[in-house]
């Protein structure tokens, strides 16, 4: 088991002070956070922050607020070894121009579901009733309605498509 980074019985250094090629004290303010099995962990965290700056910020803190701490430094370090110049903020930005995309995805296909149903409701509109007898299957409301309006929402969906697409590949 572990218990503050380091395994019970021999004095295993965290991946810190193994990093840092020093001795783990009983008390070190790295071991809890940087256990040995994660050297890559603090590695990252070294190389964006300095162990100086980290060990300044942890010793700052009040011990309840140090896992946040420490893993908000690992997550801005992973995206500065990823991205070095624009880090999280990086991350982010990529992150709201997909949410812009999918809104205007998403704004265009509601407006098409709303032009579709206007449509259709004008086709319903224009055809009068469908007739109760079903033996009258040669007229177009008939089969509008024995069809459950299936097919004209297909091929208006189709043609909606193909139009929209032509539209937006000039």
């Amino acid at each position: 088991m572990k218990e503050g980074g380091r395994k019970q019985g021999a004095p295993s250094p965290c991946a810190a002070c193994k990093l840092l090629r020093r001795r783990c004290a009983q008390d070190c303010v790295f071991a809890p956070y940087f256990p040995a099995d994660e050297p890559q962990k603090f590695a990252n965290v070294h190389k964006v922050f300095g162990a100086s700056n980290v060990n300044k910020m942890l010793q700052e803190l009040p011990v309840h607020q140090r896992g946040d701490a420490v893993s908000s430094m690992v997550y801005e370090a992973n995206a500065r070894v990823r991205d070095p110049v624009y880090g999280c903020v990086g991350a982010i930005s990529s992150l709201q121009q997909q949410i812009d995309a999918l809104q205007t995805q998403l704004a265009l296909a509601q407006a098409e579901v709303v032009h579709l149903r206007v449509r259709q409701t004008a086709t319903l509109s224009n055809h009068g009733p469908a007739p109760a007898s079903p033996g009258n299957s040669g007229s177009p409301s008939s089969r509008l309605m024995g069809s459950q309006m299936k097919p004209i929402f297909d091929m208006e969906m189709v043609d909606h498509t193909s139009l929209g697409e032509s539209m937006w590949s000039c």
